[in-house]
């Protein structure tokens, strides 16, 4: 009989401490402007219960910090409310993103914005009770992710990754979602896979890149994705790991990284030609 009491004690232990490590892997960040019946629902959404899960807030205040430079109060308002709830999954299991009316980013322009930040390895639910920006949500995902992994992201990463869906939903108004965030994406992979830093390289790949997908970009178009892709190129990315992340379009990602850019500056083709022209020379 002591035996039998002793399993059961073990057993109850560790069916607890797994339920633990599971609601340890769990957080939700609420708009900090949502009334009490809106964060119900909110959580309802969410299936998760007060007491159930850890929850901390996003204010307007920080959406103001990481969107301000980049977009006006018709998208940031000045009310928080975009919610989201984040649950840390194994490593190697990518990133997967939901979206309930959100009108202004796509999921992937979470994923890509998020991998940006170094997010990873997630499962993202972003929710609003009406209509909204969802500038609130990714501020909410860095914040949780960051709670949950009890890893730093850096005020850098955050700032690059909150101009990139920035950016990128304000194109998507232009040329339309889909097109900005399928350019934005090539350019950024073929940026971060050839290493590629300089002004007028940058420029030339977002001009090739516009030019394969058949988009017409103007000036000041190129002139904000030459700083944003500048912005993207301090940052220690790894396309295996982008490939890790984004499993569902790996196939999409070889293909930009077997494209062969010219991005060669002006100096280094002469220096090339002065060299090759040696070589004939002298053998």
């Amino acid at each position: 009989m002591r035996r039998i009491l002793s399993l059961l004690i073990v057993l109850m232990l560790s069916f607890s401490s797994i339920a633990y490590a599971n609601e340890d892997d769990r957080i939700v960040t609420l708009g900090q402007d949502l009334t009490p019946e809106e964060r119900q629902q909110i959580l309802n959404l969410f299936g998760v219960k007060e007491g159930e899960v850890r929850i901390i807030e996003v204010t307007n205040e920080e959406e103001w910090k990481y969107f301000g430079d980049y977009l006006d109060e018709r998208y940031i308002g000045y009310n928080a409310i975009s919610s989201v709830y984040v649950e840390r999954l194994p490593k190697g299991s990518g990133l997967s993103v939901e979206t309930y009316n959100i009108f202004y980013a796509t999921e992937d322009m979470y994923k890509d914005a998020l991998i940006t930040a170094g997010v990873e390895d997630a499962k993202i639910i972003v929710a609003s009770p009406k209509n909204a920006s969802g500038t609130a949500a990714l501020t909410g995902i860095i914040k949780a992710f960051e709670n949950v992994t009890g890893e730093d992201i850096t005020e850098e990463e955050k700032k690059i990754a909150s101009e990139e869906i920035a950016k990128t939903a304000k194109l998507g108004e232009e040329i339309g979602k889909e097109k900005a965030q399928e350019l934005i994406r090539n350019i950024k992979i073929y940026i971060i896979n050839n290493n590629i830093k300089d002004r007028d390289s940058i420029e030339k790949v977002i001009k090739e890149v516009a030019n394969n997908l058949s988009i017409e970009l103007t000036d000041e178009q190129v002139q904000e994705l030459i700083s944003l892709m500048q912005n993207i190129s301090k940052l220690d990315l790894d396309i295996d790991q982008i490939k890790e992340q984004l499993k569902d379009i790996q196939g999409k990602i070889d293909e930009i990284l077997n494209q062969n850019i010219e991005v060669k500056s002006l100096l280094q083709r002469i220096l090339e030609a002065i060299i090759n022209f040696i070589k004939r020379i002298f053998g």
